[in-house]
């Protein structure tokens, strides 16, 4: 395989074998972005000179036999709404254009750290708050396996880039899916982890923001294997945190797809996907019976599935909107002052979410506890839970105004964030899950399926993927020849 194709662990030992240098490893990713970047436009910032002096440090660092950690050597990308010192920070906000980084963010330093170096920072949607990734600022980002459609967003130009070819390693953010999403629309592997673990400093447009709710950084690789090394080098406290507390993360324990209990969820009439994602969430789990794997296509969590997506709307609105004007504000709190009682339309969770009282938010996160402790509950009978990331493979660019866009779903119309009820399973319980690809669909485009897991079980759920991708090989990146 070509070196651009490798994951990141692999191109690590060959850099520590001497087989290659950072420096040779560098040029060839800086080579492909400037080749064919200016057809996908997924690296948007280039810090190419600086990544060039690292490699040459990071040789020089193996000549002396002194290895930083895991990365050492290896060059990557991170996603736009990570501080790198002397880099714009805007999230694709035109205000924020000169909003310069004064100092690494702390995944950044953590990744620096591990060996790591950055060759720049990868596109968003506008405030990281879109399935695409566009914004006045950078523009659009094409899916590197048709240009015409998305990559998926918010972590749009991080898996673009990966699939691309463009770099070895990448991270973003995940509140609705924005790791997943993508990772799906691309044909990647992503991870988000469970809630807490890996700290938001320095994924930020101001100093100093409180970990939000629901919100998590978290990898994007080419390997499952790179997903776990990534993921110890950004998990842990901060450092005024950890004088008191340590993670832990169980591993895990199992060396074969047999040996895992998995339920399969191929579709559900609150988020109808595709009869592509459907059959293929079936075949899977066809697959891994046939692997020996204990496998159940009816076992569920008990508690309301209606009642938990409308308790993770009320939720994700009320962080989503929290910057709203207070002009805004006050017009949506004078929809949700009249609406009739009992209203759960669509407009109404969202206006209710957006102006939602502290004594409500008590109120709904005593409700999301009921959905965490049933969940669960059903992790102590199963290991995982196999769903759909999305209701469909990735879509064509749509850039009308987010509350007049549709999806169609074969041949059916369906509101845009409609499908956010698959993502949000994991996000709002707090939980693991790891989107992993599965080959294409019959229009050739990526499907990714996600794998959820019981709380911390982080490595169990990358786990499976790894010994998935041993067993059935689903991996592949795109032929820019041919794509472009």
């Amino acid at each position: 395989m070509e070196l651009h194709s490798l994951p990141a662990h692999v191109l690590a030992k060959k850099i520590k074998d001497k087989e290659i240098s950072s420096v040779e490893l560098t040029e060839t990713f800086i080579e492909r972005i400037e080749k064919y970047d200016h057809k996908i436009n997924s690296v948007v910032v280039k810090t190419f000179d600086e990544a060039l002096e690292a490699a040459k440090q990071a040789d020089k660092e193996i000549s002396q036999n002194s290895i930083k950690g895991p990365l050492h050597g290896v060059p990557m990308t991170i996603k736009e709404s990570y501080n790198i010192k002397g880099q714009s920070t805007n999230w694709g906000i035109p205000d924020f254009k000169n909003n310069i980084a004064t100092e690494d963010g702390l995944a950044v330093q953590r990744f620096k750290k591990a060996g790591a170096h950055f060759m720049g920072k990868t596109n968003v949607p506008l405030n990281l708050a879109d399935f695409q990734s566009y914004n006045d600022v950078y523009g659009v980002t094409g899916n590197p396996w048709d240009v015409n459609k998305t990559p998926g967003g918010s972590s749009g130009g991080s898996a673009a880039a990966l699939a691309a070819g463009f770099t070895s390693l990448e991270a973003g953010s995940d509140i609705g899916g924005s790791i997943r999403n993508p990772a799906h629309y691309c044909g990647v592997f992503g991870h988000k982890p469970s809630h807490g673990i890996i700290p938001s400093s320095g994924h930020e447009l101001i100093p100093n923001v409180p970990e939000p709710d629901l919100s998590v950084c978290g990898p994007l690789a080419k390997s499952a294997k790179d997903l776990e090394i990534a993921l110890d080098v950004m998990a842990g406290p901060i450092e005024r945190e950890a004088k008191g507390w340590q993670l832990n993360l169980p591993s895990c324990k199992k060396t074969s797809l047999k040996e895992f209990k998995i339920a399969i969820w191929s579709d559900d009439e609150l988020a109808p996907v595709s009869q592509d994602i459907s059959e293929r969430c079936v075949e899977v789990g066809e697959k891994l019976a046939s692997s020996g794997a204990t496998v159940s296509f009816s076992a569920r969590p008990e508690h309301d599935f209606l009642k938990a997506e409308i308790n993770y709307q009320l939720l994700l609105q009320s962080v989503m909107q929290s910057g709203m004007s207070d002009e805004e504000f006050k017009h949506i709190e004078d929809i949700a002052a009249n609406l009739e009682p009992g209203d759960d339309s669509v407009e109404a969770i969202l206006a209710k979410g957006t102006v939602l009282s502290h004594r409500n938010w008590i109120r709904q996160n005593y409700a999301r506890e009921q959905i965490k402790i049933s969940w669960s509950k059903f992790f102590e009978d199963w290991d995982l839970i196999i769903c759909p990331q999305l209701a469909t493979t990735a879509i064509e660019h749509n850039h009308k105004k987010i509350s007049e866009r549709t999806i169609t779903v074969d041949n059916q119309e369906q509101r845009y964030f409609q499908q956010i009820f698959w993502p949000g399973l994991a996000v709002n319980a707090h939980l693991p899950s790891t989107v992993f690809p599965t080959g294409l669909s019959t229009n050739n485009m990526p499907i990714g399926l996600q794998a959820i897991g019981g709380l911390y079980e982080d490595k169990k759920t990358i786990k499976f993927t790894e010994l998935f991708e041993e067993e059935f090989k689903s991996f592949v990146l795109p032929n820019l020849e041919e794509t472009l």
